[in-house]
């Protein structure tokens, strides 16, 4: 019969874990579930019963919340969308707290998770461009204990991590970038909201007496990974803060990406609309002027 275990504290949560760890060697039953929000969870199990051991991470106070720090900021692993989206962040931000408003409705937002939108793995999920731009880590506990990893190599594939076997994610660390910053995300869906991703951007970049000293851009639903654009976050840095920035996108810069044809778009539309989006990304960071 399946089991369902609410812990209270994360030391209960890797306790609990470890022991299923153990079991699972010896050929026991499967490791349980790691259940937040839910929102693939359930949906994915329509018309059947429940068959999994599920464990609810949503009463541990160490994964929620949002929390600044000397290094940058922790963003606590079961922390909702809603909580990204309301929360009063630096401009750094703008890009995550603009994807959390467009990650489903309002019902999803209130229960989705931001580890659970990275373990996920989708290719199309709307988090992770904003959090790969920003460079964040995921912080893990697991039974050697805690470890970092930055976003771009957590996400392995698609529905793929790099979480190993009794691990958890914990939370999400971002740093502090060294100069001013700002950050914009832009999706494309045949609507905007309630609405898989076709090609979505995040841009962040920091400034200096109106030149950017850092850049990263990064491209979603385009590849089985969220990737970063490394040739064009070169060419931009030393560049005057203003609209000709967007004239600096080539489409040579895009060519590490790999997007597929289906129902939504074809892989040579969605490479188009990657390119149209990081200029009107830029264009929009342009026409901002430091403070």
């Amino acid at each position: 019969m399946a089991s369902y275990v609410r812990p209270t504290s994360l030391e209960e949560a890797l306790a609990h874990l470890s022991g299923a760890h153990a079991r699972a060697a010896q050929g026991g039953t499967a490791l349980p579930v790691i259940l937040a929000g839910g929102t693939d969870f359930y949906p994915a199990r329509v018309g059947r019963a429940l068959d999994e051991d599920v464990l609810d991470v949503t009463a541990i106070p160490y994964l929620q919340g949002i929390s600044e720090t000397d290094e940058g900021w922790r963003i606590g692993a079961a922390t909702t969308w809603s909580a990204v989206a309301k929360a009063d962040l630096p401009p750094l931000f703008d890009a995550l707290r603009r994807a959390a408003r467009q990650i489903g409705g309002a019902q999803i937002q209130n229960a989705g998770t931001v580890a659970g939108n990275l373990c996920n793995a989708s290719p199309a999920a709307d988090g992770v461009p904003p959090l790969l731009a920003m460079r964040a880590k995921v912080e893990i506990h697991g039974p050697a204990g805690r470890r970092e990893m930055p976003v771009g190599e957590f996400i392995a594939g698609n529905r793929r991590t790099m979480l190993k076997s009794g691990e958890l994610v914990s939370a999400v660390l971002v740093p502090r970038p060294k100069k001013q910053a700002r950050s914009v995300f832009l999706k494309l869906g045949a609507r905007e909201y309630l609405v898989i991703s076709i090609a979505m951007v995040a841009v962040v970049l920091e400034t200096e007496g109106g030149v950017v000293s850092g850049a990263s851009v990064a491209v979603g639903a385009c590849s089985a990974v969220a990737q970063r654009l490394p040739f064009l976050e070169s060419e931009l840095i030393g560049r005057r803060l203003n609209d000709a920035l967007a004239n600096r996108v080539k489409p040579a810069h895009f060519d590490a990406l790999s997007p597929i044809d289906d129902i939504r778009a074809s892989a040579a539309y969605r490479r188009e609309a990657a390119q149209t989006l990081v200029r009107r990304a830029l264009a929009v960071l342009g026409k901002q002027r430091e403070n």
